[in-house]
C-alpha cells in the first residue's frame, strides 16, 4: 500500500494519493489545484491515477479536481448527497472501492458539511483499518467547525448535532490504532484549535480531543458552535466555485510582465495591486495604492479575505516570485491576475513620485506618542480569540478579514494605528485602509507581543 500525504504549509492543508502498489491503481483525496506534485509521484511509481475523491466541498481552496481528471481521465467523486456541475460519481455510505488489495469504505460523516465523508484505508479487504481520511470532520485536537452553511440556511446547531453523530457513531467505533489523517492543521481558518501535527491516532484524539471529550451532546454542541474565528471573506467563494464548471488552472504559465503605466492604466480600470513584498520591504518604499500581502506569509488567505474575488489582479513581487504567487491566488480561485510589474525594485527606484513609504512604530514609539495624538484609532486587527486573551487599552478589535466591510465604522480623516500578533496581518490592514483614502495610519511592528514585552519591561525598570 501506498498511503503519501501532501501537506501545503500556506495554506494548512492536506491531500492525499493511495495507491496499490501490485496494481498500480491510485486515488488522490482533496487535491490543491497544481497538480503536478501528484502526476510526477504517480509517473515515478507507475501508478495509474483513476479517481478523485472530495471529502466535501471545501471553502478555504480551490480544489483541483478538474485537473486531475482533464490531465488522467479519472473519475471525480463525492457523497451521494453531493450536486455539482460537472459529472461525478457517487458514493453511498458503506461503499467499498477496491484498488487491488487496498481497499477504501466510505462514511458519510455529516457535520462539517451536510455531504461530508470520511475513507477508511485498509491494506488487505479482511485487514483492521490502517488509516482514515476524515477530510474537515475530524481534524488533530479539533473537529470540523459547523457554522459555514448558515447563509444557505442550514444552521449550526442542526451541523453540529450531526458531527456529534457522525464522530461518535462512526470515526469513534473505528480501532484506537487507526492513523488519522485530516485535510487541514493549525492555522486553518476551518477549526479553532487545530495542531500542528499533522496525523494522529483514532485512540489519542479519543482521549485528548476536546471536543471528544464532551461529556454529553449538550455539551458538545456548545463547544464546538462558540468561539470560532471569523471566516475568511473568500470561503463562501470557493465553496460555491468546487461545485461548478470553471477554467483548468495552468501552473506552469507566467504572468504578463507590465510596465508601471501599463499597471496605472489597470489600476484606473479598477484593478488592485497586491504587493507581495515583506512588511519591512514594502514600508520601505511601494506604489501608491498597493496592498501589502507578504508572499512569505499566508498569502493566498490574506489576499481573499482583503480582496474581492472579482476583480483584475496586478502583482508585485520580488524577481523571479511572480508565478508563485499567481498560483497561490489560483489555489483560492482568484485566476484574475492580468499581470505583474517587471523589474519591480528598479521601477520604483526610477519613478520615486509614484511611490510611497508605510510607517512603522516601535512599541516605545507607539507608548510614547499615543496620549497624545487627539481622537487617535486604535484597531485591534487579531481574531476575537486573540483580542480576548489580552489587548492594547482603548483598541477596537476588527479582524483583518472584517475590516473591508466595517470601514463604516472608522473615520478616513483620523489618524488610525493597526497591530496584529507579530506584524504580517497589521500590513495588510495598514495597507487596506490606505488604499482606502485613510490618510494617517501607522502599524505597530512585532505587534501586540512587542508591546506587551515593552509595557513588562519598563514597568519592571520603573519598579526598580
Amino acid at each position: 500500500m501506498i498511503l503519501t500525504q501532501y501537506y501545503l504549509d500556506c495554506l494548512s492543508h492536506a491531500s492525499y494519493l493511495i495507491a496499490d502498489e501490485a496494481t498500480g491503481r491510485a486515488v488522490v483525496v482533496d487535491p490543491r489545484r497544481d497538480i503536478d506534485e501528484y502526476l510526477a509521484d504517480a509517473r515515478e511509481q507507475n501508478l495509474t491515477i483513476e479517481l478523485v475523491l472530495e471529502t466535501h466541498f471545501h471553502a478555504d481552496f480551490l480544489s483541483g479536481h478538474l485537473e486531475l481528471a482533464a490531465a488522467t481521465g479519472a473519475e471525480i467523486a463525492y457523497s451521494s448527497v453531493a450536486s455539482t456541475e460537472y459529472p461525478i460519481r457517487h458514493l453511498a455510505d458503506g461503499e467499498r472501492l477496491s484498488l487491488g488489495e487496498v481497499e477504501l469504505e466510505i462514511l458519510h460523516t455529516p457535520g462539517h458539511t451536510p455531504e461530508s465523508i470520511s475513507i477508511v484505508v485498509r491494506e488487505h479487504p479482511d485487514a483492521e483499518p490502517h488509516a482514515v481520511l476524515t477530510g474537515d470532520t475530524l481534524f488533530v485536537g479539533d473537529v470540523g467547525r459547523p457554522d459555514l452553511l448558515a447563509s444557505v440556511g442550514v444552521t449550526q446547531d442542526e451541523l453540529a448535532n450531526h458531527l456529534y453523530d457522525s464522530l461518535h457513531g462512526k470515526l469513534m467505533t473505528l480501532p484506537d490504532s487507526t492513523r488519522v489523517y485530516p485535510a487541514h492543521g493549525a492555522g486553518s481558518a476551518c477549526g479553532k484549535n487545530l495542531s500542528s501535527e499533522t496525523w494522529s491516532t483514532i485512540g489519542e484524539q479519543r482521549a485528548t480531543n476536546y471536543a471528544l471529550v464532551a461529556p454529553d451532546r449538550e455539551a458538545f454542541v456548545e463547544l464546538v458552535t462558540e468561539g470560532q474565528p471569523p471566516a475568511p471573506a473568500y470561503f463562501a467563494y470557493d465553496a460555491v466555485l468546487n461545485g461548478r464548471l470553471r477554467p483548468l488552472h495552468d501552473e506552469g504559465e507566467q504572468p504578463t510582465a507590465l510596465t508601471l503605466e501599463d499597471v496605472r492604466v489597470r489600476m484606473a480600470d479598477g484593478a488592485m495591486l497586491i504587493d507581495g513584498r515583506s512588511p519591512e520591504e514594502f514600508a520601505r518604499g511601494h506604489l501608491r495604492g498597493s496592498i501589502n500581502v507578504g508572499l512569505n506569509g499566508r498569502y493566498a488567505e490574506f489576499a481573499g479575505s482583503v480582496i474581492p474575488a472579482d476583480v483584475d489582479i496586478v502583482l508585485v513581487t520580488a524577481d523571479g516570485d511572480e508565478t508563485e504567487a499567481r498560483n497561490r491566488l489560483a489555489r483560492i480561485g482568484f485566476d484574475r491576475v492580468v499581470g505583474y510589474l517587471a523589474n519591480a525594485e528598479q521601477v520604483m527606484a526610477s519613478h520615486p513620485d509614484q511611490v510611497m513609504h508605510a510607517s512603522r512604530l516601535t512599541a516605545a514609539n507607539y507608548q510614547l506618542q499615543a496620549g497624545s495624538v487627539e481622537g487617535l484609532q486604535l484597531i485591534d486587527i487579531r481574531n476575537p480569540g486573540e483580542f480576548a486573551l489580552g489587548s492594547v487599552p482603548g483598541a477596537v478589535n476588527i479582524p483583518v478579514g472584517q475590516l473591508p466591510a466595517r470601514l463604516g465604522e472608522l473615520t478616513a480623516e483620523t489618524s488610525t494605528v493597526v497591530f496584529c500578533a507579530g506584524g504580517y496581518r497589521s500590513s495588510v490592514g495598514a495597507s487596506m485602509l490606505r488604499h482606502a483614502g485613510f490618510v494617517d495610519v501607522s502599524d505597530i511592528v512585532g505587534g501586540y507581543g512587542a508591546w506587551a514585552d515593552y509595557v513588562a519591561t519598563t514597568a519592571g525598570v520603573a519598579a526598580v
